[in-house]
């Protein structure tokens, strides 16, 4: 039955990690700053809110983190010196950035995982559900994840998360749901979460990906959530309590998305994201994809 709730309108986004992965590029630059063909990749989460009516960002760093905040501010000099050229196209992409939405920005300070990443959006966030959008996953535009779980939200009240279904030798990367079908087909609802399972504990193949939409009452649960895998305030076993007693903040449901995603948290995943999204841009796309044909009937000969 379709009930009344709150209308989301801010989005959070943790962005305080330290990019091990990525060493020795993220030394010295934020993990998020790193470009996907010409963007950063934070900005694809950025517009990727806004795309869904959620034009209040917070963006929740840590040291180093200063280059995100002047990705998203104007540059007068740079615009001045374009503005002189007259290069109203580039001069248009610099001022994208600054215009996307009002960001703010609040500092985690210790590293103590993604569940205390999104305590320290409380005092921003206040009482009503807000979305999580975590900058390794990337979703493409022409599928409106995040729009589709903020209706589920609506209708059913509560927290929603993104799910995939994955190969189960792959479950152990990810939070994994025990789920239950409901009347529409691409919604469960989530009787259990555990993070990061062995493949012969996992509840099911559906693994948690980086979108949710929160009610507040995370809050609450996440002051008092002791520290979990690696030693981190985990944002599942949060929701698992939720999930475990609807009276403390609502149901779970969770959003089966089976669209086009690109993981930029993995090195080699990261490069396959540029070449899927170089390959599909009208002004790169077709000398590109010519030269990786090319490209790869040359390796192919080669072997």
């Amino acid at each position: 039955m379709t009930q009344s709730h709150p209308r989301i309108s801010k989005a959070v986004i943790p962005a305080a990690g330290l990019g091990t992965r990525f060493l020795p590029a993220t030394k010295a630059t934020p993990k998020e700053m790193l470009p996907v063909v010409d963007k950063p990749a934070i900005q694809y989460v950025v517009e990727e809110a806004v795309a869904a009516g959620l034009g209040d960002v917070l963006m929740v760093t840590g040291r180093n983190k200063r280059p995100l905040e002047d990705h998203f501010d104007r540059n007068y000099e740079l615009e001045s010196a374009l503005q002189k050229k007259g290069d109203a196209g580039r001069l248009a992409k610099v001022q994208e950035s600054s215009d996307l939405a009002m960001i703010h920005y609040v500092r985690q300070g210790d590293p103590k995982g993604l569940g205390h990443a999104v305590l320290c959006a409380e005092p921003h966030v206040g009482h009503k559900p807000f979305a999580v959008l975590l900058g390794d996953d990337l979703i493409d535009p022409r599928d409106p994840l995040l729009q589709r779980m903020i209706d589920v939200q609506e209708q059913y009240g509560g927290s929603v998360i993104a799910l995939m279904e994955v190969a189960p030798e792959q479950i152990h990367l990810y939070g994994c749901a025990a789920v239950e079908a409901t009347e529409d087909s691409d919604v469960v609802k989530v009787g259990g979460l555990v993070e990061k399972p062995d493949a012969a504990d996992a509840p099911s193949n559906y693994a948690i990906i980086g979108r949710y939409v929160l009610d507040p009452n995370i809050f609450g649960i996440l002051r008092t959530t002791e520290p979990g895998r690696g030693g981190e305030i985990q944002l599942t076993d949060a929701l698992q309590q939720l999930a475990a007693d609807e009276k403390t903040g609502g149901p779970v449901h969770g959003v089966v998305f089976k669209g086009r995603r690109y993981d930029t948290g993995d090195r080699g995943d990261y490069l396959r994201a540029i070449v899927r999204l170089a390959c599909e841009r009208e002004d790169l796309g077709p000398d590109f994809r010519t030269w990786l044909r090319s490209y790869v009937a040359e390796e192919m000969q080669g072997r």
